[in-house]
């Protein structure tokens, strides 16, 4: 088993990106990891210049499944003064299975100062959070992240999941590429309401980079809230703090509950 920084590190070099081999042991049911795919696509984005500014926001299309030998391609867009629009496309064996688009925009002065991301109270510090169980975890979570329940039941909302995350592997990462490799990491918040027991599949992830740096032990805090689901869907919020309380990503999530 790979992590994905030995991927990255062993990937067929392509020209506009690389292809590599998502093993079984990525999978969420038939498809690699939304978050998996995410974070390939960000790294062949990065890859289009040494001089890529910081990750501002991307846009995540999960189209079709993905595994076995993917295709990871990326091309800039616009480059404009201070931002720079890229399109990154990964394809498998039927085509065309995931698109992104990324916007890398450098800091520029403002006057603004403003952070209501501040961490949930009643966080479970980390020497006391419990492991959460991974009889019913997909493959991808059993193999390759330490998870652990970040907060207690009686503090949650209904459809409201709120976990400390860590990838097994890390080295070799860019902070960007982790922190959007773990984002995805927590089930969809109502499928706990469902005992589990019905397939669940993300189908679009937007997502805001606040600010990409891991703490030194590399536990991330996610938390996830699902505010409306009918219809064989799910609206997401998906936040995400680094290990020391600093904001990391914001994000919504369009999610399909197929029961």
């Amino acid at each position: 088993m790979l992590g994905l920084g030995t991927m990255l590190a062993e990937a067929e070099p392509l020209e506009g990106g690389f292809a590599l081999e998502i093993t079984d042991d990525w999978l969420q049911g038939r498809t690699a990891y939304g978050g998996l795919t995410s974070a390939i696509a960000l790294a062949a984005a990065r890859g289009v210049s040494d001089d890529l500014a910081p990750l501002r926001s991307g846009q995540l299309s999960m189209i079709a499944p993905l595994a076995g030998r993917v295709e990871a391609r990326a091309k800039v867009l616009r480059q404009g003064r201070n931002a720079t629009w890229v399109a990154a496309e990964l394809t498998g064996e039927s085509g065309v299975g995931f698109t992104a688009s990324f916007v890398f925009m450098r800091p520029v002065e403002s006057v603004l100062s403003i952070d209501h991301y501040v961490l949930p109270e009643g966080v479970i510090p980390l020497a006391d959070a419990p492991p959460v169980p991974m009889d019913q975890a997909p493959a991808f979570l059993r193999n390759h992240f330490e998870v652990r329940f970040a907060m207690p039941k009686a503090l949650l909302g209904e459809a409201d999941l709120c976990w400390w995350v860590r990838p097994r592997e890390r080295d070799g990462l860019h902070s960007e590429v982790e922190s959007v490799l773990c984002g995805d990491a927590l089930p969809v918040a109502v499928w706990p309401l469902l005992s589990f027991r019905v397939p669940i599949s993300s189908m679009q992830w937007h997502l805001n980079m606040l600010d990409s740096r891991a703490a030194a032990d590399g536990w991330w805090l996610i938390r996830s809230t699902s505010q409306h689901a009918a219809h064989g869907g799910a609206s997401e919020h998906i936040m995400q703090w680094s290990g020391d309380g600093t904001p990391a990503i914001t994000g919504m999530q369009s999610v399909a509950v197929f029961g």
